[in-house]
Order: structure tokens, then C-alpha cells, then sequence
């Protein structure tokens, strides 16, 4: 197979001449700021990625995908309510539950937390969150006529407060009965049942979950609860099926997603991600800069090379192309060597975690990664489309040397 002359002289130009090793030197300059532009490319967007969906899947094992509230605050005879949600199309299942703030007390220490009432039974189906138990178990919130009712807490939140499996806690309201003396706080001991951890501090240290019957008796609810958790077969469809509760519901039923109960968090993601993608692809810029100058430097130092190609028949284009074709060849070789540093660190990332972060500021204690095909696609595709313009001026010059010049006093 015949390849044009063209390719042929552009490889013979990446080794220079003895006298002037400073060429080589250049051109493997050139082909690292790629390569270092590429990996640092794939590694940032990987780990932001890895961030996005670590915090959507930990949101998601601790919250439901939809959330059906009242406008009015509580839901009475809420059963019928709950069929209808669950007849609706894309609704996997539905479970009621109770919201509340209050706080917990062991000893001198004290805690405000969420607390969350469920029915173990069916919030199993609806959430993830009784999978991630770590001590304990799920069997101590169920309403078996106890004479101290079961809680489960987070792991931070535990260790916050000193407290092990069978310990008990008190919870105490901030709102309670008036009495003769004012508003006497109302309080109720708790056995802590378990011991969750789901590795996202907001939740290991702020959440704490009991029996629903046990939340309607402690904040006065009698037969009502809060809402619905609602699980969906598509958690990308959920906005729409939000939709379809609302409108089967009517007024003074709303419904809202995950997304849109955590849009500031992932638009900040999102925000960050195009940001760093184009702070990062300065790096590949200014690789092409070397690339100019590189280009540059070989067209003055093979000026008579050019000279004699002319004069043997080679056309402007020719002349072109060759410094074209060796400009994105030292594209095409920094992008595969940062394509391949970058795999090969988002793997042992991946693999190994051995960046560790603190959870109380990241929400997470570990530096997440998710590679994503299209990373590897667009990544790529700048940096060669990036070189290739990098070499448009200098082959143009290359393409207008007057032969006569060079070979005149030779």
C-alpha cells in the first residue's frame, strides 16, 4: 500500500537533526501538555461524575423518588388516598410516613434530629434506607406492644451522642401541653433497635427513625400522618409521574420529585462540572500553543528541506499538509497517552479509594468515580480538534516559503 509522501516526511520530522536536539525536545513537550490536558480532563470529569451519581444513589437509598404532601400539614383516612397513588402508571408502591423535628438526649448530650415514623413492612418496598442497617435490627420498630418503642439512628449520630445498640434515649418535642407553668416539653424514651449508615453525613448524623404508630402517639397525630413516599419503575420519569399524582389528586395534594427536592445540589454539580470541563480545556489550549510554536521552529530549521520538496514538484497544499499531518500527530499521540494515564488513574481511584475525604464537608468519605463513554468521546475529540487548528498557521507559513530563498547561496 502506497502512503502519500506527505505522511512519510512528517514522521521523519519528530527526530531532528543532531545539531538542533532542542526540535525533539519540543515535540515531546508538546505531546505531554496534551496528555496532561486530556488526563486531568478524564480524571475531573470522572470524579464529577462519580460525585453526581454517589449522591443521587445515597439520596435516593435514604429518601423516595416522589414525596405526596398535604397544603393543609396532615393527611387523615390517607388508605384510599394510597391505592389511588398506587393505580396510577409508572408507581411501583407507595408507604405512609411521619416528619418531625426534635431532639434526642443521652446523658449530657443532646441532638436535634429528624425523625422519621414509617411502617417497617412497606417502607422497605418504597426506600432503601433498612438496607443500609449496620447494627441491630429492623424488628425493633415493630409495634408489638413494647414497653420502650424502638429507634433506629445514624452511625454520626450515634457516636455524637455515646450511644449503642439497647441504649435508651429520650426524644423531646419542641412544642408539648400547656400546663400551669407554661409549655411543658413533651418527652418519650426510645431503645435504640439499630444502627444505620449510608456513608452521607447529612443523613448519618441529622436522621433518626421509629415505628409510625409510635410518631402519631409522640407528636399527637391521632390516625394522620405526613404524606406518601412513592417509589417509580423510572426514577427519570419521576417529575412527569409527580405530574399525574398532582392532577389525580387535586388541590390540596402536591407531589414532589428528587430532583426537584435537591435542585440546588445537583445544578451546583452540574454548574461545577461545565466549569472545570472549560478551565481544563485552557490546559489543552495552551499545549497548543507549544504545538505552534514546535511547528514553528521545524519550518525555519527545514526551510531548505522545503525549498528542494518545492523544488522537485511539491505543490503550496503539499507543503501543508506535511506540518499539518505532524502537528496532529503530536495531537493524536498526547491524547492517546492521557486517554490511557487517565483510565488507568480513574481505575486504581475507583478500585482502591484510597483518597479519603471528610464526610462532614464533602457529604461523602471517599473520592467517587464514574467513567463515563461520553467523557471519553468529547474529551478526545476537543484536544485533536484543538491541535489540528494549532497547526493551520504554521503549515500556511510553511506553504508560503519562496524556494529561491533558502537554496540561493547554497
Amino acid at each position: 500500500m502506497n502512503f502519500p509522501y506527505q505522511f512519510f516526511i512528517a514522521l521523519r520530522y519528530f527526530k531532528a537533526k543532531k545539531r538542533h536536539k532542542g526540535i525533539s525536545i519540543n515535540t515531546l513537550i508538546s505531546i505531554g501538555g496534551v496528555a496532561l490536558g486530556v488526563m486531568a480532563l478524564i480524571v475531573v470529569l470522572s470524579v464529577m461524575g462519580g460525585f453526581h451519581e454517589d449522591l443521587q444513589k445515597k439520596i435516593l437509598g435514604a429518601n423516595a423518588h416522589i414525596v405526596v404532601l398535604n397544603y393543609g400539614g396532615r393527611i387523615q383516612n390517607y388508605e384510599p388516598l394510597r391505592e389511588k397513588i398506587n393505580g396510577i402508571q409508572g408507581v411501583k408502591y407507595s408507604s405512609p410516613f411521619i416528619f418531625g423535628q426534635v431532639m434526642l438526649s443521652f446523658g449530657e448530650r443532646a441532638f436535634g434530629v429528624i425523625v422519621r415514623g414509617i411502617k417497617p413492612e412497606q417502607e422497605a418496598d418504597t426506600t432503601d434506607i433498612l438496607k443500609y442497617l449496620k447494627d441491630g435490627s429492623v424488628k425493633g420498630l415493630k409495634k408489638d406492644n413494647l414497653e420502650v418503642p424502638g429507634i433506629i439512628i445514624g452511625r454520626e449520630l450515634a457516636r455524637n451522642l455515646g450511644l449503642l445498640i439497647g441504649d435508651e434515649v429520650r426524644m423531646i418535642s419542641p412544642t408539648g401541653d400547656i400546663g400551669p407553668l407554661g409549655m411543658i416539653p413533651r418527652m418519650k424514651k426510645f431503645k435504640v433497635a439499630g444502627i444505620f449508615e449510608i456513608g452521607m453525613y447529612e443523613y448519618d448524623s441529622n436522621l433518626a427513625i421509629i415505628n409510625i404508630h409510635d410518631a402519631q402517639d409522640f407528636f399527637r397525630f391521632g390516625d394522620a400522618i405526613t404524606g406518601f413516599e412513592v417509589k417509580v419503575n423510572n426514577v427519570d420519569n419521576s417529575a412527569a409521574i409527580a405530574d399525574k399524582i398532582e392532577t389525580a389528586l387535586g388541590p390540596p395534594y402536591y407531589a414532589k420529585d428528587w430532583m426537584q427536592m435537591n435542585r440546588n445540589l445537583f445544578s451546583a454539580l452540574k454548574l461545577e462540572k461545565l466549569v472545570m470541563f472549560i478551565i481544563l480545556v485552557l490546559i489543552v489550549l495552551v499545549a497548543s500553543f507549544n504545538i505552534i510554536s514546535n511547528l514553528i521552529m521545524i519550518v525555519i530549521e527545514k526551510s531548505r528541506e522545503v525549498a528542494i520538496i518545492r523544488a522537485m514538484g511539491a505543490t503550496s497544499r503539499g507543503v501543508m499538509s506535511i506540518f499539518m499531518i505532524h502537528g496532529i500527530a503530536i495531537g493524536i499521540i498526547g491524547t492517546l497517552l492521557g486517554l490511557a494515564g487517565g483510565y488507568i488513574t480513574c481505575y486504581l481511584l475507583k478500585t482502591y479509594k484510597f483518597i479519603n475525604l471528610p464526610p462532614d464537608i464533602y457529604y461523602l468519605s471517599y473520592l467517587p468515580v464514574r467513567m463515563s463513554l461520553f467523557d471519553f468521546i468529547v474529551v478526545p475529540a476537543t484536544a485533536i480538534i484543538i491541535s489540528f487548528l494549532a497547526t493551520i498557521y504554521p503549515s500556511w507559513q510553511a506553504a508560503r516559503l519562496n524556494p529561491v530563498e533558502p537554496l540561493r547561496y547554497e
